[in-house]
C-alpha cells in the first residue's frame, strides 16, 4: 500500500477453499478497511483444492485491475494450484508490474518443474526457502539430496519445520531420560 511498494489501491484476495486462506482473508479485508480501502476495492475469489482452469478468474483480476487504481493479488492458493495459477498470469501478459502477487502459501517445490521468468519481481512470505545461502541451510539441503540420493530434489517448509520439531523432541528426550510428553513439553 505504500508508496515504495507500488502503491497498491485495489486487492484481490484469491485463495483456495479452506479455513486457513478464509481466515487470513478475513483479517486481510478488515485491515484493509481499517486502512481506508472501499468494499467495493476488494475481490475476493475462492477455488477448491487443486484448481486447474484459471483463465476465467485471471481475467476478473485482469478486468479488476484495470479499474484505473492500482491493484495488487494477495494469494493464498495451496500447493500445486499455484502452478497454473502463475501459467495463466503469464499467459494473459500480466507481471509483477502490473499486478504484483503477494502469496503465502507457495515454495519453490511447487514452482520448480516451470518457466520462472513471468514470476520475476512477484512476492512470496513462506517459512522457509531452499534459495537462502546460509551453512545451516547448506548443510540441510546436503542431507536431503544424500538421503533422496538425487542432487536435484527440492526441499520445502514443511521438511524444513518437521525436521526443525523432531531434533528438538529428540534433545528434549534425551535431556529429560524420558519420552513421558509433560517432561518433554517442559524441556
Amino acid at each position: 500500500m505504500s508508496e515504495e511498494g507500488g502503491g497498491a489501491k485495489r486487492f484481490a484476495l484469491v485463495g483456495t477453499d479452506y479455513v486457513y486462506p478464509r481466515t487470513t482473508n478475513q483479517i486481510l479485508l478488515n485491515y484493509l478497511k481499517a486502512k481506508g480501502i472501499k468494499e467495493e476495492d476488494i475481490m475476493v475469489n475462492y477455488t477448491p483444492f487443486g484448481q486447474s482452469d484459471w483463465q476465467t478468474i485471471v481475467s476478473q483480476i485482469k478486468a479488476f485491475g484495470s479499474a484505473g487504481k492500482k491493484t495488487a493479488v494477495v494469494s493464498t492458493i495451496n500447493g500445486d494450484a499455484n502452478v497454473p495459477f502463475y501459467k495463466e498470469l503469464g499467459n494473459q501478459g500480466i507481471s509483477a508490474t502490473d499486478i504484483p502477487v503477494m502469496a503465502f502459501s507457495v515454495g519453490e517445490e511447487e514452482l520448480a518443474g516451470m518457466d520462472t521468468k513471468p514470476l520475476v519481481g512477484q512476492l512470496a512470505a513462506w517459512n522457509y526457502f531452499e534459495s537462502i545461502n546460509t551453512p545451516a541451510n547448506e548443510a540441510f539441503i546436503k542431507e536431503w539430496h544424500a538421503f533422496t540420493k538425487n542432487p536435484k530434489r527440492t526441499t520445502n517448509d514443511p521438511m524444513e519445520a518437521h525436521y526443525i520439531g523432531f531434533n528438538m523432541w529428540v534433545q528434549a528426550v534425551t535431556k529429560v531420560g524420558s519420552t513421558d510428553h509433560d517432561k518433554v513439553i517442559d524441556a
